[in-house]
């Protein structure tokens, strides 16, 4: 009689944890991550463009957006089509595996100021957008 031997993998929560904690890095670092996604993010706004504005969203924050409500906030948000380029960071927020940058975002059609909120992490090794908003 012969048998087989199967190698046994530990059981794990299904994550792959990232190589390096986003709340290691500096302030610089995350910076020179950050301030280009919220870039894009802006501009992908203005342009009304959602496909290439979910694209570097985690899983979960993907699933969670409704197609339909965020195409219609494209449509009839003056603030969404409107972003200005003109943006201050305000500061980092570090807590468990995530960070969020916060930002002082402007419009070039309506007076005033808003808060900008950017939640990056890993998934599956990757960085990923875990939330973005402005308030």
């Amino acid at each position: 009689m012969s048998s087989v031997v199967i190698p046994v993998k530990p059981v794990s929560s299904g994550r792959r944890e990232p190589a390096v904690n986003i709340i290691e890095k500096t302030d610089e670092e995350i910076r020179a991550i950050a301030d280009p996604l919220w870039r894009d993010l802006v501009r992908h706004s203005n342009e009304g463009k959602y496909g290439d504005f979910v694209k570097n969203f985690s899983t979960s924050l993907a699933l969670a957006m409704n197609q339909v409500v965020a195409g219609h906030q494209f449509a009839n948000s003056e603030l969404a089509r409107s972003l200005s380029e003109d943006v201050d960071s305000l500061g980092i927020i570090r807590r468990g595996e995530h960070v969020t940058v916060l930002y002082r975002q402007r419009s070039t059609k309506k007076p005033g100021e808003w808060l900008g909120r950017l939640v990056l992490g890993y998934e599956s090794g990757e960085l990923k957008i875990f939330g973005a908003s402005i308030f």
